[in-house]
């Protein structure tokens, strides 16, 4: 039996490290450097 897949998908470069982000719900997450981004940053979207 499978793990259910988590409902991620990878998006933009981190603009930190160029590594590919995790969107998840309302963040952009970077592996090396966590959230980059959330619902409450202009620059967000």
């Amino acid at each position: 039996m499978s793990e259910p897949e988590e409902s991620t998908k990878r998006t933009r470069p981190c603009p930190y490290c160029g590594a590919s982000m995790v969107h998840r719900h309302c963040e952009y997450v970077c592996p090396h450097h966590g959230v980059v981004f959330d619902c409450s940053d202009p620059f967000y979207g």
